[in-house]
């Protein structure tokens, strides 16, 4: 089945709260990671291999720095004549916007029923994965099932965002479903990815909102397993949730890892993200680099240590900087001593400044802060 004949819809709004600190003033699809990307390029990245040649990106609120990193589609080669990326802003027949994916979805029901494609990718965008929706889209139409949900085995990572515990037969079938399950061990866990037919999207979606329902999980899946065919999916790669400051932390510091690199950015799927053309980082004389990633543009004349440096970050001399994740164009003074900390873009650290985390709470710094 050709990858063209599915529509992709990214929620770019879902789970803000759970990074209060870095979507005060933009979307969750649109946190930096990584030194050049953002949490979207993924998501978007996974869709645009898989064929998929149709975008709707679902936006409710601070969504100015997602469409400037969005643009026309370009980078990943949704600017098109026809089909390509289309940005879906919040529309709510009430006072308020929406607050669920069923009313987001019920929102847009025009740009669904004006779309010829057969099937639909719904995903969230607050995890960084490299999946082949080529490969669940094959496993849908050989299982005959009506929803395909993805899941992973395993421990439900703390804080994640609506957790769903599924009840899989052998034949990859889901037969129930438990809703933030209270489980100790092991099980398998929803992936916030869901494929099924355009036409049955639109009969459930308008069945919930006959019905006052609005609960994604527990009136969209939940109490549809009966009444459909849903088939489990199960993902084996890599995947990181960013469901805390601190997992947004650990996922930037996992990168040092080869093994999770190969995975992430396999040259077979690329990550594909907004170009900044920029000069290649400079490094002055005496300073120490070690197990870190270095963005272009970045200026290094003291220490850095296993840190993450976006791009067009200055380290001044003397500056030890340890376990950090630094993003763009942000000026580390002379002499200052970091450790555990996450600064968002612009920030000024001035000299002989010293700040210091730890590994389960790393500081932060909000943007275009002066220190």
């Amino acid at each position: 089945m050709n990858g063209n004949n599915i529509l992709g819809i990214i929620f770019a709004n879902i789970h803000d709260e759970k990074v209060r600190e870095l979507t005060e003033t933009r979307t969750m699809a649109s946190v930096p990671f990584g030194g050049r990307y953002r949490l979207i390029d993924f998501t978007l990245s996974n869709m645009v291999n898989s064929g998929i040649n149709k975008v709707g990106v679902i936006t409710k609120s601070n969504y100015q720095s997602l469409m400037d990193h969005l643009g026309s589609g370009k980078a990943w080669d949704l600017s098109r004549k026809r089909d390509g990326l289309f940005i879906l802003p919040p529309f709510s027949s009430g006072p308020v916007a929406y607050n669920s994916r069923i009313e987001s979805l019920s929102s847009i029901m025009r740009f669904l029923n004006h779309s010829s494609e057969e099937f639909v990718i719904l995903s969230d965008s607050d995890f960084v994965c490299n999946l082949d929706l080529k490969d669940v889209l094959d496993s849908h139409i050989k299982s005959e099932a009506d929803v395909t949900v993805l899941y992973r085995y395993g421990r439900i990572p703390e804080k994640y965002g609506e957790p769903m515990s599924f009840d899989v037969d052998p034949d990859g079938m889901v037969r129930d479903a438990l809703v933030s399950p209270h489980i100790e061990g092991a099980c398998n866990y929803s992936i916030p990815v869901i494929l099924l037919r355009r036409e049955l999207l639109i009969t459930m979606i308008s069945d919930c909102v006959s019905r006052n329902l609005y609960d994604f999980t527990r009136d969209f899946i939940q109490r549809n397993i009966g009444q459909y065919r849903f088939h489990g999916y199960e993902f084996t790669g890599y995947i990181h949730s960013i469901c805390s400051m601190n997992d947004y932390f650990e996922a930037n510091m996992e990168l040092m890892d080869p093994k999770v690199r190969a995975e992430l950015f396999n040259s077979a799927r690329p990550i594909y993200t907004k170009v900044r053309d920029d000069m290649p980082a400079r490094y002055g004389l005496g300073s120490e680099i070690s197990n870190s990633l270095v963005a272009d543009g970045c200026v290094i004349e003291g220490t850095v240590e296993n840190c993450v440096l976006f791009r067009g970050v200055h380290i001044g001399k003397g500056a030890h900087v340890r376990n950090c994740v630094i993003m763009q164009d942000t000026q580390i003074g002379e002499n200052c001593k970091l450790d555990y900390v996450i600064m968002d873009k612009d920030v000024t650290i001035k000299d002989e400044r010293s700040l210091m985390g730890f590994q389960s709470y790393p500081v932060f710094i909000s943007k275009a802060s002066v220190v």
